[in-house]
């Protein structure tokens, strides 16, 4: 099989920083014990106990497919028809712009534009609110967007007025295209669905029961004639968009030779591209530890898939932690030295009974912070620490240049502060300072903080392995606390005679605490068990029938 593609063959590349993301991919028929396509798919979102992901089977009329839609969309997101199936990852790419505006007390209310002063655009917002008053604010526009001031961090609200552009201001066609995706017949017909999806970006992978797979980017990015990742100056016309890429020079191709599509939020697109696409990728541990596993082996079976979307291998752990070693190996500490032990015999895999995972992520955590401290205000450098694993990364593996004192003495105590914080919260046995003791599974509800709903309503506590460089991921917050990951897992089958897939997702269905469906996906999704839903036959769940005027979900009808 050919593959096609705006950019050649569909080789990706990597750049930018680690974080938080998604993984999916498809593999071909040849690659698989069937001869048909599998497609995988964990997309990573905030833990809540009700989630953002509502699982469905949709059938009436033209439609009968299942997955996950957005609570309260009225199509699926992630899932697969009779013909097709897919899963998507964030594209990582910016539709949104800010712009530093130019004003001047000779020329109130207004903001410099091409030599210029415009007087600023006024919009009123009336805000209705049950027993209240109505709330009222009046928006200032430039051209370039609404004045956001209010709402940026405290940090970055020191340089005057800021302004947004962004794509999703405009009708996004994101529904348009998501109901033709539930509709399509085929790999190409699922293609020219995206057409009308203009915000958000995303990578969708798909396959089709013909044999079929592919990539499409969907979400379009704007023209920028010059690249900026600071704010930009909203007074310069050389700064304004000119357009967006044309939906058919977007990343996309189909049946590449390799067999199989990976999308982590990597960069997707050389450097020879040509357009810019104003990314923030990640550093792409996730997606090369995908397809160094996937080459490794040569026919693959859903169990398999399953396995790896489980798979918890650090690649940032497996670059960093020799060079660690290697700064700690003078340290004359005892507790230092233990330590260093336990690194020296850990395989690099975040599992939550591992004490050496414990070690590297608490040391990487506050490496970012030391990192940052050495060239930022002391106001400021927590606040970035986070945006800053990628360098982090690299300034672990050697000097260059960044720190003006010995970078090995930054280590090391960087590390000695480590075992302080980890001795006061775990104990003084290094041993026992496993993963998942700091690492648990935080699910809050949302009216988790009135009161004392939260004892009632929070589903939390399960230890979790993974961080946010492993397939199977899971964000830390400022405790360490799994706060971000795999919420929905997916795997469709092609060769599957009832047009099925496999499926968890850490909430249950139903958001009601009283439910038996409130958290009964908890103990599958730890044990990374899927359940099965067929489109032929009953299904013995959730179906949402289409019918004139309204849905019919379970016993409730909502018009």
């Amino acid at each position: 099989k050919e593959g096609s593609s705006p950019f050649g063959r569909g080789e990706s590349s990597t750049s930018g920083d680690s974080g938080p993301g998604s993984n999916n991919w498809v593999l071909d028929g040849y690659r698989t014990d069937t001869g048909k396509p599998l497609v995988a798919n964990d997309p990573h979102i905030p833990y809540y106990a009700v989630s953002l992901w509502h699982e469905v089977r949709l059938h009436g009329g033209a439609f009968n497919v299942a997955g996950v839609a957005l609570a309260g969309m009225p199509a699926i997101m992630i899932g697969r028809n009779e013909h097709v199936a897919w899963g998507i990852t964030n594209n990582i790419c910016s539709q949104r712009d800010l712009y530093q505006e130019r004003t001047d007390p000779e020329h109130p209310g207004c903001f410099l534009y091409d030599g210029q002063w415009e007087p600023a655009q006024l919009r009123a917002e009336v805000i209705q609110v049950r027993g209240q008053e109505p709330i009222r604010k009046t928006i200032r526009l430039s051209r370039n967007g609404p004045i956001v001031d209010e709402i940026l961090p405290t940090a970055a609200c020191a340089t005057g007025p800021v302004s947004v552009r962004w794509l999703g201001f405009e009708p996004c066609g994101w529904l348009t295209a998501t109901l033709g995706m539930n509709r399509a017949r085929n790999g190409q017909e699922f293609r020219e669905t995206g057409r009308p999806w203009l915000c958000p970006t995303f990578n969708l992978v798909f396959a089709d029961i013909e044999g079929n797979i592919g990539l499409q980017s969907v979400g379009r990015i704007p023209l920028r004639k010059i690249a900026e990742r600071a704010y930009r100056p909203g007074w310069d016309p050389q700064h304004r968009w000119t357009g967006v890429i044309p939906y058919d020079e977007m990343p996309g191709f189909i049946n590449p030779k390799r067999g199989y599509v990976v999308t982590a939020n990597n960069r997707l697109a050389p450097g020879d591209f040509p357009y810019l696409l104003a990314g923030c990728w990640n550093s792409g541990h996730r997606a090369r530890r995908l397809r160094q596993q996937i080459e490794a082996k040569k026919v693959w079976s859903r169990e398999d898939t399953r396995r790896l979307q489980l798979d918890v291998f650090s690649g940032r752990a497996s670059l960093g932690v020799s060079p660690l070693i290697v700064a700690l190996e003078g340290d004359a500490d005892p507790n230092v030295q233990q330590a260093v032990s336990l690194l020296r015999g850990w395989n690099y895999h975040v599992r939550a009974d591992s004490a050496p995972a414990t070690l590297f992520n608490v040391f990487f955590t506050h490496w970012c912070k030391t990192v940052c401290r050495e060239r930022f205000p002391a106001e400021v450098a927590d606040f970035v620490a986070g945006t800053a694993v990628g360098i982090a990364s690299r300034l672990l593996v050697r000097d260059v240049g960044w720190f003006q004192r010995d970078r090995t003495e930054a280590i090391r105590e960087t590390f000695r502060t480590t075992l302080d914080e980890l001795t006061t919260k775990l104990g003084p046995d290094m041993t026992a300072w496993t993963w998942g003791r700091l690492h648990v599974l935080t699910q809050p509800h949302f009216l988790s903080k009135r009161g004392d709903l939260g004892s009632l309503l929070d589903l939390t506590g399960k230890p979790c392995g993974g961080d946010n460089a492993t397939v199977n991921a899971g964000t830390m917050d400022d405790h360490f606390a799994s706060v971000l990951g795999a919420g929905y897992r997916m795997i469709a089958d092609l060769a599957d005679p009832s047009a099925g897939l496999w499926a968890t997702e850490v909430a249950g269905s139903s958001g009601h605490p009283g439910s038996p469906h409130y958290a009964d996906q908890i103990e599958p999704w730890s044990a990374g068990e899927l359940h099965y839903i067929p489109l032929q036959g009953d299904i013995g769940g959730v179906v949402l029938t289409l019918e004139p005027r309204q849905l019919i979900a379970g016993e409730e009808t909502i018009e």
